[in-house]
């Protein structure tokens, strides 16, 4: 009769190169999570409590290319002197409008650029 090799024990499966990528997804993860504080906009709510609008109208609408003073094209550069004019008093609202195509990004960018020129009453409406 035939004599075959006596069979070899089942190998178990090695774990080692489990626990290796199970330890290079926890490296990734922990070095591509954002620690720390985000940022936020300072923007004070308008519900009931807001006061009324007075004088002519500083309508900013934006988008992620131009600016717009009340209908008109505006750089970015002399939007705080275009508006200086059309306040009443130096803490006048400013009502910023987005337009389509505009992203919070923008909605950031330009309440960042009004508020370091100093205007801080700033409302947000949505179209």
């Amino acid at each position: 009769m035939f004599r075959f090799a006596t069979p070899r024990p089942a190998r178990r499966p090695s774990l080692t190169p489990m626990i290796d990528v199970v330890f290079l997804l926890l490296v990734f993860f922990m070095l591509a999570a954002r620690f720390g504080q985000d940022v936020g906009l300072a923007l004070a709510p308008g519900g009931s409590g807001a006061a009324s609008y007075d004088g002519p109208p500083r309508l900013v609408e934006f988008d992620g290319a131009q600016l717009w003073l009340n209908g008109v094209v505006t750089d970015a550069e002399v939007l705080a002197g275009a508006l200086v004019p059309l306040m009443p008093t130096p803490d006048a609202l400013i009502i910023l409008r987005p337009r389509d195509g505009a992203r919070v990004q923008d909605v950031a960018r330009v309440t960042e650029l009004l508020q370091a020129s100093g205007h801080a009453r700033l409302v947000v409406v949505t179209p």
